[in-house]
């Protein structure tokens, strides 16, 4: 059966958030105004580097916002979703939900 391109209930999912860390990174922002690497990294259950790399994929696409700075000696880098990221993720979340309950 075909079905138009305005039916295709994938058409508005996030290629971006497919990954399901970034997924977990992102729905961690939404619930936090901000989130620091450590904890983000507890909360996942992931390596440094592969928190790493996708919070470079999540800020390069403009859904995050990193801040370095120092608590005491030691570096303390935090994360914030930034407005289109919050409208992004939003997006991609209703996307699902469509898909889920079967609506336009």
């Amino acid at each position: 059966m075909f079905y138009e391109v305005a039916m295709n209930p994938i058409l508005h999912l996030n290629k971006v958030f497919d990954n399901r860390i970034r997924l977990g990174i992102m729905s961690a922002l939404m619930v936090n105004e901000e989130i620091n690497f450590n904890d983000l990294k507890e909360l996942l259950q992931i390596t440094d580097g592969n928190l790493a790399s996708h919070i470079k994929g999540l800020e390069e696409s403009g859904y995050i916002q990193v801040q370095k700075g120092f608590i005491g000696r030691k570096t303390n880098t935090t994360y914030k979703a930034t407005d289109a990221g919050f409208l992004a993720f939003k997006q991609h979340l209703t996307a699902l939900e469509k898909m889920i309950n079967g609506t336009k």
